[in-house]
Order: structure tokens, then C-alpha cells, then sequence
């Protein structure tokens, strides 16, 4: 698998395919989950002329873990603006799904939007804690826990169980994610990002985004109400959102010809 180097020299490794002269679209996956999450899109994108990138952000797939201070969106996001340089990306589109999404933010709040033409965000809302002024947070995850949430690995709300996606949705998530090869539990590193998403507050990155932005939610998305889509749509200046039905958290990977689709029509705008 090719690679670039982060600014702080961690090897970054990515899949790319496609047309190398086409419009580049970047493809960056959720928390635990390799480039290769991304297999559903690949071909579509392929052939409708894109050059295709799928990175593994530090600490995912194959890309090499980093330095233990390391573990935050801020440098994740780094990571994604270090890859769109080595790469000399122009133009693109950078779709991010779950913290990949947020890790968008990151590198937007940075002030590093260089060579990013859109964004597409996939089932991630910009805030996980609920608070008074914002509904559409991680279920269950408020002040009075804020602290310890997040502490052991991601919580299951219970909202939307593994079997009751079905047979077809759930041998998609196998085949996408190798569910079956996935290790148990968290790393330290795994943890400190975690627990940094969960904190992070990336409102203001939007709101001050000069780039479209189309949001994406699942129907059932398993961690937060889908009406966090319009919610940070609302937010942005050219910001747009739309629902995928019969998904749920891996919109992408529950239903990929109905997100794919989607996907294909914002790039031809």
C-alpha cells in the first residue's frame, strides 16, 4: 500500500485508484475503521472518472500509530492536510464518515482548507455532548457524565441492536469492516482520541466554512438523532443535508447504492 508522511514524521498509509487526472475525491473512514471500509464506493466513484484516495488516519488500518501525545482530532486533522499536500490534491472532495468527519473539522478549524473544493460528512454530528443548546449530541452523553462516558470505549445506547439491521446490512458491515477479525477493546492511544472527539465542539469550524457541505445522517443511525444533518446543514453557509433510509450509523456501508448515488450526484454539481 503507497504512503505519505505526517509533519511529524508518522507514515500515513492510503489506497488510491481511479483516474489519476480526474477530480480527486478523499475518503477518509470513522474510529476503528480502515480505508478498505470505503470498498462499497470505490468502483462507482472509479467509474465516473474520479482519482480515488481512501486514507487510513494514524493508528488505523495500516498506517503506523505515531507518538503517544499524539492521540487528538487536532493532529488527525493535520494528518488529513499533510496527506491533501504530499498528494498534490486540488479541487477535492473530502468526505468523512463518523470521526473521520470531524477530523474535517479539525483541519478546516486549522485554517488549512487548501486544495478542498467540498465536504461531505457522514453520520457524524459536530457535537457529542448534549446540552441546552444543542439536541443532537451522542445519546445519553451529558454534563453529568462528561468525564466518564467515554472512559472504557464507545457506549451502546441500545438503540438500534446489531440483528436488527437484518441479514443483508449486517454481512455488508462484516465483509466492509472484518468484524470478525477486529480486535477486542481499546489501545491508550484508541481511548485518548476517543475521549478528545467526544469532547470537542467543532460548531464554529462550520459556521465559518466557505465551501459547500453536504451532511449526511442515517435514518437509524445508532449513536445520535439523524436530525443532526439538518441541524449542522443549518449551520453552514452552503451547507445542505440529506437522510439515508434503512441506515444506520455506517451509512456508507448499510445502504451503499443509495448513499453512493448521493454521493455521485453532489460531485456533479
Amino acid at each position: 500500500m503507497p504512503s505519505v508522511t505526517s509533519s511529524d514524521g508518522v507514515r500515513l498509509n492510503y489506497l488510491e485508484s481511479g483516474d489519476p487526472a480526474g477530480r480527486p475525491v478523499l475518503l477518509v473512514a470513522g474510529f476503528k475503521a480502515p480505508a478498505t471500509s470505503w470498498k462499497p464506493q470505490l468502483a462507482d466513484l472509479e467509474n465516473a472518472g474520479y482519482r480515488v484516495i481512501a486514507l487510513d488516519r494514524r493508528g488505523h488500518g495500516d498506517s503506523e500509530i505515531g507518538p503517544d501525545d499524539a492521540h487528538t482530532m487536532d493532529r488527525h486533522g493535520a494528518d488529513i492536510g499533510d496527506a491533501i499536500e504530499a498528494l498534490g490534491l486540488l479541487d477535492a472532495t473530502v468526505v468523512g464518515q463518523s470521526m473521520g468527519g470531524n477530523s474535517v473539522w479539525a483541519l478546516l478549524a486549522a485554517g488549512r482548507a487548501t486544495g478542498v473544493r467540498d465536504i461531505v460528512i457522514v453520520d457524524q454530528t459536530p457535537k457529542m455532548l448534549n446540552s441546552d443548546d444543542w439536541a443532537f449530541g451522542f445519546y445519553g452523553y451529558d454534563a453529568s457524565n462528561a468525564d466518564t462516558y467515554f472512559a472504557a470505549g464507545v457506549p451502546d445506547p441500545g438503540r438500534h441492536s446489531l440483528a436488527s439491521k437484518g441479514p443483508v446490512r449486517v454481512a455488508r458491515l462484516l465483509k466492509a469492516m472484518d468484524l470478525k477479525a477486529a480486535k477486542a477493546g481499546f489501545t491508550t492511544a484508541e481511548l485518548a482520541l476517543l475521549n478528545d472527539h467526544a469532547r470537542r465542539d467543532w460548531r464554529p469550524a462550520i459556521s465559518a466554512t466557505d465551501v459547500p457541505v453536504l451532511f449526511v445522517a442515517g435514518r437509524e443511525s445508532d449513536f445520535w438523532p439523524c436530525e443532526h444533518a439538518a441541524a449542522s446543514a443549518a449551520l453552514a453557509p452552503l451547507g445542505e443535508s440529506a437522510i439515508v433510509e434503512k441506515a444506520g450509523h455506517a451509512t456508507n456501508i448499510e445502504q451503499p447504492k443509495a448513499f453512493t448515488s448521493g454521493l455521485l450526484r453532489w460531485l456533479a454539481r
